[in-house]
């Protein structure tokens, strides 16, 4: 009796990864607008109506593999830091945007999660869901430099969200530059600079 609704549950979980699995393929090398919902359950091998039994629509679906992808920047942002094993939380900041910035030099990780997601999802909703993955980071890391003296004491809440605005901003301009390489460089001299700023107690 118990093993059934587990066994379900799991038929569940596959077919919607399968279905945010393939949504995600297909968003990352055309974009949202040139990928249809016939050729999303077709790439995943299943119905329109195992689609509609998970997600309302294909924006619902979007958003899905959005929160996918910044799950996985979440974490390889975690790793950057981690692995260098700085005390240093001003150091461990930079270590952080430059990780981020790094992702957003992928094509496939800039057209969901930069070019994308704004104009599907709305800003507002955008910045909600980009700030659930990354402001507890943030903010941990500023709470950590005011206890060491690194920064003044100050409300650290609006000072995370200043410097994830900096940092999306920073995002947007090197996702829709000609020449990212150039632009890598000159919006990490910039994110580098912001952060040093902030650390100059």
């Amino acid at each position: 009796m118990t093993g059934k609704p587990r066994t379900q549950k799991s038929r569940s979980a596959a077919t919607r990864e399968a279905l945010v699995s393939a949504a995600r393929t297909l968003f990352a090398a055309r974009g949202y607008a040139d990928v249809g919902t016939e050729e999303i359950v077709r790439t995943a091998g299943l119905t329109r109506g195992a689609l509609y039994h998970h997600f309302a629509d294909k924006e619902a679906l979007f958003a899905a593999a959005f929160e996918e992808v910044e799950v996985e920047t979440n974490v390889r942002i975690l790793q950057a830091v981690e692995s260098d094993g700085t005390a240093d939380p001003i150091a461990a900041m930079q270590l952080g945007a430059a990780a981020f910035l790094d992702v957003c030099t992928e094509p496939e990780m800039a057209r969901i999660m930069l070019l994308d997601a704004p104009s599907v999802l709305g800003w507002e909703r955008w910045t909600e869901i980009s700030n659930q993955h990354n402001m507890g980071l943030v903010q941990a890391l500023l709470t950590r430099a005011a206890e060491v003296g690194r920064i003044p004491a100050q409300p650290i809440p609006p000072l995370a969200h200043t410097l994830l605005g900096a940092l999306r901003e920073a995002a947007l301009f090197l996702a829709r530059a000609d020449d990212r390489a150039q632009a890598r460089s000159d919006v990490g001299a910039v994110m580098d600079l912001i952060i040093r700023s902030i650390g100059s107690a």
